[in-house]
């Protein structure tokens, strides 16, 4: 099945920066440019995210090749780095909510939780090649929520102490459910597994494409960088050295690691049946076929749930959010050029929503023989996304301030207003 590069997904899950201009008080609005640098950086997930889901083939090689592989898997974790500015955004930005205001907030999660949660198993139900994201965020949302009143500092620690640890701790698990019954045990009883058809809260915790143990860290980081004062100029230059060196150890550390461990990459060309060569970035590595090797820990390729590609996905994603910020402060001309994209991150639930809604409807028109023929055929089909998509986007956000599914998100959290 063809990863989910998203926020969300993204899908994706929803990042309503609507809450802060609203809600904030006078004087501590954001600036526009940070906001649309937001959007900005979102728009280029969805583009990531529809590169990996319609797009050719990695293996098409060349510019266009290397565009898609990098893409891939680095838009989701991007996604997830947004949703964790998202929810502090809807808790209080730049100071946690206290009181009713805060219990209201908090609410607001909780239901966006429970919605996004019900949307991912109804996609998913549609049968499509995506693996969807949302349902993971869902429960990523209320995993995450006990941290919303922490500082920036304390954040990134707890992000950096998950991307260490949290991986080994997920091998650990994937282990003993391979070797025991207890994970049966628990699906048999989970009412969530009955009722979407899944391996309900084990999926989503442990064995899924997304998996909370290792995607919390994400989100965290995104709740830490949205702690930080993004309008200035050196606080986006600090993230952008700090996403840098993430990326070097991440990705650098595990070309490194596969290189001095001994028969590390041929322990990993065993298990995934191809060369290991791409393992320290690429997904284009695969994934093992029988049982994961002690040596899978120090891959670093974007799906495959290690600390190194934690820290290296999470530097990408921290260099991304840092040039879209700057370029919305700095560079109008650019920023106005650029609009189209940002355009797009303001309603990406919905076009994430569409994006899969008509892959399941055109399915046995063009989108199999595309992707399986794996050439080039598949470009124009990515194109004509990206155009319907920015297309939508810009006429959309003219007319209204929220997308469709956007709005209706808005109001299925309205009854937290009656919290007192």
């Amino acid at each position: 099945m063809t990863q989910n590069a998203t926020l969300a997904a993204p899908t994706q899950a929803p990042h309503d920066l609507e809450a802060e201009r609203s809600s904030a008080p006078a004087g501590a609005m954001p600036s526009t440019g940070r906001l649309i640098g937001i959007d900005l950086a979102r728009g280029l997930a969805v583009f990531g995210m529809y590169s990996a889901h319609v797009g050719p083939d990695v293996t098409v090689g060349g510019p266009v090749g290397f565009l898609l592989e990098t893409a891939r898997g680095r838009s989701s974790a991007l996604f997830a780095l947004l949703a964790g500015f998202s929810l502090v955004i809807i808790t209080g930005r730049p100071h946690p909510r206290t009181g009713r205001a805060g219990r209201q907030a908090l609410a607001r999660i909780v239901i966006r939780a429970v919605v996004l949660l019900a949307l991912g198993y109804a996609l998913t139900a549609l049968d499509t090649a995506v693996n969807v994201i949302l349902s993971f965020y869902g429960l990523l949302f209320l995993v995450v929520l006990p941290l919303y009143r922490l500082r920036a500092r304390t954040l990134a620690l707890i992000a950096a102490a998950g991307a260490l640890i949290l991986p080994q701790a997920l091998y650990a698990v994937r282990r003993s459910i391979e070797d025991g019954t207890w994970a049966d045990a628990v699906t048999a009883w989970d009412p969530l597994a009955r009722i979407s058809g899944t391996d309900g809260i084990i999926e989503l915790a442990f064995t899924g494409s997304y998996p909370v143990l290792t995607w919390m860290p994400f989100l965290v980081a995104g709740m830490a960088v949205a702690r930080l004062d993004l309008s200035r100029s050196g606080i986006r230059s600090r993230l952008a050295v700090a996403g840098g060196a993430l990326a070097l150890m991440g990705y650098g550390g595990s070309w490194l690691a596969l290189r001095l461990v001994p028969h590390a990459l041929s322990a990993i060309a065993a298990a995934t049946g191809g060369s290991a060569s791409s393992a320290w970035w690429s997904d284009t590595v695969g994934e093992p076929e029988n049982g994961v090797p002690p040596a899978w820990l120090l891959v670093a390729a974007p799906h495959s749930q290690t600390s190194f590609s934690i820290l290296g996905n999470t530097g990408v994603a921290l260099v991304v959010v840092a040039g879209c910020l700057t370029v919305a402060d700095r560079m109008p001309r650019l920023t106005r050029l650029a609009s189209p994209i940002a355009a797009v991150g303001m309603i990406a639930l919905t076009v994430y929503v569409l994006h899969i809604v008509a892959l399941w409807f055109f399915a046995d028109v063009w989108y199999v023989p595309a992707i399986e023929g794996e050439t080039m055929s598949a470009l124009p089909v990515l194109l004509g996304f990206l155009a319907a998509a920015v297309l939508l986007a810009a006429v959309w956000t003219r007319l209204f301030r929220r997308g469709p599914l956007e709005y209706l998100l808005y109001v299925a959290t309205r009854p937290a207003r009656f919290i007192r």
